[in-house]
């Protein structure tokens, strides 16, 4: 898996807590790899998060392998399925995670979102800076993983 592994978890990271069934938070899906939840903060109509259980702190731990391929790939289709099958009528789903500096908490998660953004505001948290980074699109990340 990624160069981040669980070796690194912290019994502090809320996302590891979650991924370990530790808090109260209804989970959405859960499975060997990952597991989803809503947003305590959501920024969209429809708005999850899908983690791995696996600690890997952020896009930068991910490298060109088969492994980190198949995992944001099994994220990705996750968080498909849920918002289709929770927000079949939205005008538009969009996912994809913060890139350092920019990211809120350090374990890797996707945003899934069913849009219209609430407020519309919001969706400025969710730009790509370009080279600085900010928020990229889960099947750009793909591309940047295919081994």
């Amino acid at each position: 898996m990624a160069a981040s592994t669980s070796a690194s978890a912290s019994p502090s990271c809320i996302f590891c807590q979650i991924a370990r069934s530790s808090t109260t938070t209804t989970l959405l899906h859960a499975d060997e790899k990952v597991v989803a939840f809503q947003d305590i903060n959501p920024s969209a109509f429809r708005h999850y998060l899908v983690i791995p259980v696996e600690h890997i702190a952020t896009v930068k731990d991910l490298q060109r392998r088969t492994e980190d391929y198949s995992l944001v790939s099994h994220m990705l289709n996750v968080g498909q399925t849920l918002l289709s099958q929770d927000a079949p009528t939205s005008i538009r789903y969009r996912f994809g995670f913060h890139q350092p500096p920019f990211n809120s908490v350090n374990h890797l998660h996707l945003h899934c979102f069913a849009l219209p953004y609430t407020p519309r505001w919001r969706k400025v948290k969710y730009l790509s800076l370009g080279p600085l980074g900010g928020f990229i699109e889960a099947d750009k990340l793909l591309e940047r993983l295919k081994p």
